[in-house]
């Protein structure tokens, strides 16, 4: 049994990979300080797996708490690094924030993993890596273009630095996974979605809003040039997502892999709108949504959706889940974890 680190395996997506990777036989331990999750993350992975992993409260800003991490667990097969700070908006208000924990943080894991000699790597990237594409839909070769907010910057410095890092260091492989829009929730509605911070994501904030603890939501922008005038994107079910990552980690370990580094989309190939998606919630979950219609927001890419050919031929990766299955598994965690409080 292979043992991998999850970084911020307490967050929405860490949590939700390391149930795949516990179902399909890995053993797992995490690094979380708990910034944007909890530990009652830890309760419900065991809930649904029936496992108890072990969470280590570290920064990962603080190099010797990473190290003494290590040292103390010794051999790790793989590292899947997902703890960032990831929320486009409070990025535009708080760029240096997100340079210092975004940008530490992997350098930290970049040096530690060296140290100990842990070969393989999945980085958590991002579509908004690709700014406003040219063209439709975005294929791992499409021109990386100027990041619309310091998040995204943050992950195209990120992904930078993996590559530069491979240069010196030819016995390590790296999968840079460029996600699109994450969202909702194991079926088992044990799990799901679960910020400290205030959700910033379109899906938390609709359910969040049909619950009754928003009075209303906001839809920024209607005057794009799109085909109902707001953003699009393509929202992924997490639990397929999830899937992706212990797919690399496979492909990898089995060598199946011939480069330092290598890039994949992981989203559905469908654009969906900001409307559309809250067509879709309405319908699916019978709940009438309060909303209006604002200006838009700073760092929003206009459109955006993946050409995912490359996953599934390489890694045998397709989505099984409609983005009325991500509404409706949102909102029964939604009322699910509303009822524990």
């Amino acid at each position: 049994m292979q043992k991998v680190l999850v970084t911020g395996g307490c967050g929405y997506i860490g949590s939700h990979t390391i149930i795949d990777l516990l179902e399909s036989g890995f053993q797992v331990f995490s690094i979380d300080n708990y910034s944007n999750s909890s530990s009652k993350t830890l309760d419900q992975i065991e809930a649904v797996t029936g496992k108890r992993i072990k969470n280590y409260e570290v920064d990962l800003r603080n190099k010797q708490d990473l190290f003494d991490v290590l040292e103390k667990e010794g051999e790790i097969a793989g590292i899947i690094h997902f703890a960032a700070l990831k929320a486009v908006g409070e990025s535009v208000d708080k760029p240096l924030l997100y340079y210092d924990n975004n940008l530490n943080g992997i350098l930290n894991i970049l040096a530690a993993q060296k140290k100990y000699n842990i070969p393989y790597h999945i980085f958590s990237s991002s579509c908004s890596v690709y700014g406003n594409a040219d063209e439709l839909p975005v294929t791992e070769n499409t021109p990386v273009k100027d990041a619309e907010s310091p998040y995204a910057r943050t992950k195209q410095m990120c992904e930078n630095i993996i590559q530069d890092f491979t240069v010196p260091n030819k016995n390590f492989q790296f999968i840079l996974l460029r996600y699109f829009n994450p969202a909702g929730a194991h079926e088992s509605g044990l799990i799901g979605e679960s910020p400290v911070n205030k959700a910033a994501n379109l899906v938390p904030v609709i359910t969040e809003t049909a619950y009754g603890l928003r009075e209303s939501m906001m839809v920024f922008g209607n005057d794009y040039d799109t085909r109902d005038g707001s953003c699009i994107r393509d929202f992924i079910h997490v639990m397929d997502l999830a899937h992706a990552h212990t797919l690399c980690l496979q492909y990898l370990l089995e060598k199946k892999s011939t480069k330092p580094w290598d890039v994949f989309n992981v989203g559905t190939g469908n654009g969906i709108s900001v409307l559309e998606a809250i067509n879709a919630f309405e319908s699916s979950t019978g709940q009438k949504l309060n909303y209006s219609i604002g200006e838009r927001r700073p760092g929003d890419v206009i459109s955006v959706y993946a050409n995912k050919n490359k996953a599934e031929n390489l890694l045998g990766w397709t989505p099984s889940r409609s983005i009325k299955d991500i509404m409706k598994t949102a909102w029964d965690w939604e009322n699910a974890r509303r009822k524990e409080v």
